[in-house]
């Protein structure tokens, strides 16, 4: 059974306005998370994410963010199989945000 869901990147962009401390995990790589981001991001590409997902912490809610949706979807999969619980996939990735996006 999934413990993660997904959240619309209007949900998101919605609760980063009315100022709530998001922690926003970016799994793209290295060269697509420089030609832009989310605001406060967090880079950790999924390649990677085997090797450090123990330093983070697995009580806490995190968005997990990609270009489409469809890694941070695996992300999510993956952290969950580890006993993360609070985790949201951003449906439909930066292809869906309308906020601004820092370089």
């Amino acid at each position: 059974m999934s413990t993660w869901k997904n959240i619309s990147a209007a949900e998101v962009k919605r609760r980063l306005e009315a100022g709530e401390h998001l922690h926003l995990i970016d799994v793209r790589e290295d060269e697509e998370f420089d030609s832009g981001r989310i605001p406060g991001s967090r880079l950790v590409p999924l390649s990677r994410l085997p090797l450090v997902w123990r330093e983070m912490d697995p009580d806490q809610e995190m968005v997990l963010i990609c270009r489409s949706g469809n890694r941070s979807g695996q992300a999510c999969e993956y952290l969950s199989l580890q006993g993360f619980t609070r985790l949201y996939n951003m449906e439909g990735g930066l292809l869906e945000w309308t906020g601004d996006l820092e370089h």
